[in-house]
């Protein structure tokens, strides 16, 4: 007789080096306390993050395979194979939720197609936090990733997305790559009219968290570094 099923976890961790349990509910404790097999972006980060919540847990008997951009599509459906036979699995992100702007998405299509029960766990979502913040239309919005490095591509995406926004009534968020955060903005800027609504949501959950809304006229004369810091940026025109 083939055993029960377990199940995929996705397990939420934080954004920054924030205290775990300052921002994730005892419940995402307890799962990492049972799980011995998971997904994850980094191994390194996986490892230190399952530490942090359970530091009696036996770090030599953990099971650990990565998803990443290196990975081939191939490689997912085996990733659920300890479902198969009866263990839980539990996918880790870099930061925040898995599935969002991440790529343990893939496994959680996978167990769909296999049958497995998937468990979303509360956990902070920078995406949604931004939004929560921002003042800006929650019932329509949409997360873009990261924009073009090209600066004149970037130019005309800006513009695209500022069009849609107002054609939509829609709120669009987007990324960079931290170090790049102030050439980001400074093409918001630069790009963007003057009477659009800029959000800017930095270091979310953080003692250093920056959270702002304002047009990007005002934002011309404020002086905001953001480099190294993972930020979100929102535009509603």
């Amino acid at each position: 007789m083939a055993p029960e099923k377990g199940n995929l976890y996705l397990i939420p961790c934080t954004l920054g080096d924030t205290p775990p349990l300052e921002v994730l509910p005892l419940l995402v404790k307890k799962a990492v306390e049972q799980i011995d097999h998971y997904v994850v972006e980094h191994e390194k980060n996986a490892r230190r993050f399952i530490k942090s919540l359970a530091p009696r847990k036996s770090q030599p008997d953990l099971h650990i395979q990565l998803i990443n951009k290196f990975t081939n599509e191939s490689e997912i459906p085996d990733m659920l194979t300890p479902c198969l036979e009866g263990f839980d699995v539990g996918v880790i992100s870099d930061a925040g939720c898995p599935g969002i702007a991440d790529p343990g998405a893939a496994v959680v299509a996978q167990a769909h197609l296999q049958g497995i029960k998937v468990v979303p766990l509360v956990g902070p979502s920078s995406i949604l936090m931004a939004m929560m913040a921002s003042g800006f239309n929650g019932q329509n919005f949409a997360f873009n990733g990261y924009l073009p490095i090209d600066k004149r591509e970037r130019k005309d995406e800006i513009k695209r997305l500022e069009r849609l926004s107002m054609e939509r009534e829609q709120s669009q968020l987007f990324i960079e790559t931290p170090y790049r955060n102030n050439q980001l903005m400074e093409s918001l800027l630069s790009s963007l009219h003057n009477d659009t609504q800029l959000c800017v949501a930095c270091d979310i959950t953080l003692p250093s968290e920056y959270i702002l809304t304002t047009s990007v006229e005002r934002w011309k004369k404020i002086k905001v570094d953001l480099s190294k810091r993972p930020t979100l940026f929102i535009i509603q025109k």
